[in-house]
């Protein structure tokens, strides 16, 4: 009897590991936080088909990329963390702006009046935040590898949105900013060598947080067009000059690094597209390291 009882656990166990809890209490609470902001700019700016579709399309990729992600490597005992929650609210901040652009995008007109009020708003909130989870995380002892990850790509994914947005007021050029970080990964693939750590940098830490805040600037609509395809232009310009002398590094360091002492791993030009005072740690293909 013993002895069934222990294959019992076992099997247990093993399922447990091996299926993903769905319905896990955090991703499930952000799924529902997502639903009920859309539900708001619904009532106050009037969603159509494509804000809706696209806004449902994002809770539901975020609650099943999430959910398996902490299946995988969240051990069940552990607590999802304050730094994760604070993660988690921003990215149910995106969702909001992902829904605004692609209703944007649909209608063949950028936002006005009320509609880009909450644009700039929640875009805004969600560049503050991105500065703090990492804070929270250092004070509170709860950085994680995976923390780290959901953080990058939250930021990744927001840049991508916003130029999006830009792209439809100055044209598709614009789309290099949100589309450099996802080529990179691309060619990582190939290039195993663009996976190497790089010494911490103050310059790449300044660009990193230009990108939010010019593209922020961008969607404003308060810019004459002289000094907005300055703004945007800065931004693209300043993210070429920092992934290329970061390329450049790794490109001579790839044949010395696998006998040469490494510097401490942070990230690599995935950094870019976090904020300062965002979390240590990363890698653009691999992204390796911890929040």
């Amino acid at each position: 009897m013993a002895a069934l009882n222990d294959a019992y656990n076992t099997c247990n166990s093993t399922y447990d590991t091996r299926v993903p809890r769905v319905l896990r209490q955090e991703t499930t609470a952000g799924a529902g936080a997502q639903l009920l902001l859309l539900a708001a700019l619904g009532t106050t700016v009037g969603l159509g088909p494509a804000g809706w579709l696209t806004g449902l399309a994002f809770t539901a990729a975020t609650w099943a990329l999430l959910t398996r992600a902490l299946s995988r490597q969240w051990p069940p005992a552990r607590r999802f963390g304050p730094a994760n929650a604070v993660t988690l609210a921003r990215t149910t901040l995106v969702g909001g702006v992902t829904a605004l652009v692609a209703e944007s995008v649909a209608s063949g007109e950028t936002v006005a009046g009320a509609p880009v009020v909450l644009l700039t708003g929640l875009t805004a909130v969600a560049l503050f935040l991105d500065a703090v989870d990492g804070k929270v995380a250092r004070r509170t002892g709860t950085a994680s590898p995976l923390g780290a990850r959901f953080d990058m790509e939250v930021d990744a994914f927001l840049i991508m949105v916003l130029s999006v947005y830009v792209a439809t007021m100055l044209g598709a050029w614009v789309l290099l900013i949100g589309a450099m970080r996802y080529v990179f990964v691309a060619a990582a693939r190939v290039a195993p060598w663009l996976n190497a750590p790089l010494p911490p940098s103050m310059a790449r830490k300044t660009v990193a947080a230009l990108q939010g805040v010019l593209l922020l600037t961008a969607t404003t609509g308060a810019l004459p067009r002289v000094p907005l395809y300055a703004v945007v232009l800065t931004a693209l310009a300043t993210l070429v000059w920092s992934f290329g002398r970061d390329i450049l590094g790794l490109w001579h360091g790839r044949h010395t690094a696998a006998v040469a002492p490494q510097a401490p791993a942070v990230p690599t030009p995935t950094a870019h597209l976090a904020l300062a005072g965002g979390k240590p740690g990363g890698g653009l293909g691999g992204l390796r390291g911890s929040r």
